[in-house]
């Protein structure tokens, strides 16, 4: 071997090299003959071992805010003991600002087996109350979507123009879902209910209905008139036949094509970044707000391409189970053009479907299964530390990224 060819063994480049084609075997990825990625296997016991490094990552940035501020607000969060079935009593707070309501917000994210995403552009985070005792029953936040996406712009029947144009009024709910002990009564159904509201659609237009688009600048009339979700573990229990009545809360629209970015760690992404900075290319600072919400797809893309890698490396071949809520009469109609005015009729408030979803779901699931009454909120830390309870994660909800 000449010095030269040593020499390349310790480049940026190779070293990126190495560290990639390391991470992905540790996953368990294989490859075919084409060089595509093969998953070991699409279990929810796989899905979570392949955010593994990216919880732990996450868990890590946190820990000095959970050492800190878990103490204080362990109050919040209910004991099994807590929970008074019947007397459920749902209500929506809106979180501004960076006060104790957000450090709440934060927390309860940090008890996701798979880590949350911050989401991007217009964000409307809440808070779920339990009234009658005053604890916190789960959280969600929507924000804007991802702007392709397949199985949603062929099920509304957008093409591109419509897409442009009336993006604007839909929005992703990548937080949702209930924390202990309610996650184990289904609470998660709840949350995800709450957000086809009257509260919600006049928040949404409060904060939104008269901005200017950051990209374009052009006046926007936003309504909220739709709401994607996607689960992080493939098929969803929580989502599927979400129906209080006749009417439907959420439904299954398909499947995403399995491409994304979250096997890529924050430590090999920095070095990918890195590396486009030292080759000055744009992409490695370009995430100032109105960039988009796939510039980190598109800055590991460009990376794999610098580097001579197939973009197939960004297959994880996890196709998520995507759920589209019509939050109005006339989602479709105002989706595709074709509807000027939403039709808000049958919009019920919280307090209404909080009523509805504790009969319909809390109530019964209470009698059937009584472990959420051994839940302590002492345990709260354990949750956030492990993030693997198993009565926790299984009848929870786990929402990242829309990919």
């Amino acid at each position: 071997m000449t010095v030269k060819r040593a020499a390349d063994a310790f480049t940026p480049e190779a070293r990126i090299k190495r560290h990639l084609r390391q991470h992905l075997a540790e996953l368990g990825f294989t490859k075919d003959a084409s060089g595509a990625l093969i998953l070991p296997d699409d279990s929810k016991d796989t899905v979570r071992a392949l955010h593994r490094k990216q919880r732990e990552d996450k868990a890590s940035k946190n820990s000095s805010f959970v050492e800190r501020l878990l103490p204080s607000l362990r109050q919040y969060f209910a004991s099994g003991a807590d929970v008074e079935t019947e007397k459920i009593r749902p209500k929506l707070q809106l979180v501004t600002g960076e006060g104790l309501e957000a450090r709440l917000f934060r927390l309860a994210a940090l008890t996701w087996s798979v880590p949350v995403s911050a989401g991007f552009g217009r964000r409307m985070r809440y808070l779920v109350w339990d009234e009658n005792n005053g604890k916190l029953i789960g959280i969600f936040a929507i924000g804007d979507p991802v702007y392709n996406m397949g199985v949603r712009d062929d099920h509304i029947g957008w093409t591109v123009k419509d897409r442009e144009k009336r993006l604007v009024n839909l929005m992703d709910a990548y937080v949702l879902g209930a924390v202990p002990p309610y996650n184990m009564l289904l609470g998660g159904k709840l949350v995800a209910c709450l957000i086809r509201t009257r509260d919600v659609y006049d928040d949404f237009r409060a904060r939104y209905g008269g901005t200017e688009g950051i990209i374009s600048g052009a006046a926007k009339n936003a309504r909220l008139v739709a709401v994607t979700t996607s689960s992080s573990m493939g098929r969803s229990a929580v989502y599927n036949r979400l129906k209080l009545g006749e009417t439907s809360y959420f439904s299954s629209i398909g499947y995403t094509g399995g491409w994304g970015h979250f096997h890529i760690p924050d430590d090999l992404f920095e070095e990918m970044r890195s590396y486009l900075r030292a080759i000055d290319h744009g992409y490695a600072d370009m995430h100032t707000f109105g960039e988009g919400p796939n510039w980190r797809l598109r800055t590991v893309r460009a990376a794999l391409n610098a580097l001579g890698f197939k973009e197939d490396i960004l297959k994880h071949g996890i196709h998520r189970e995507v759920f589209l809520c019509e939050t109005v009469g006339n989602s479709f109609d105002m989706l595709k053009g074709a509807a000027k005015r939403p039709k808000l009729d049958g919009l019920l408030s919280v307090k209404q479907v909080g009523e509805l979803a504790v009969q319909r779901w809390m109530i019964g699931r209470a009698g059937r299964r009584s472990e959420y009454r051994a839940w302590s909120n002492a345990s709260l830390g354990d949750l956030i530390h492990q993030g693997s309870v198993t009565a926790a994660v299984e009848v929870g909800v786990t929402k990242t990224e829309s990919a």
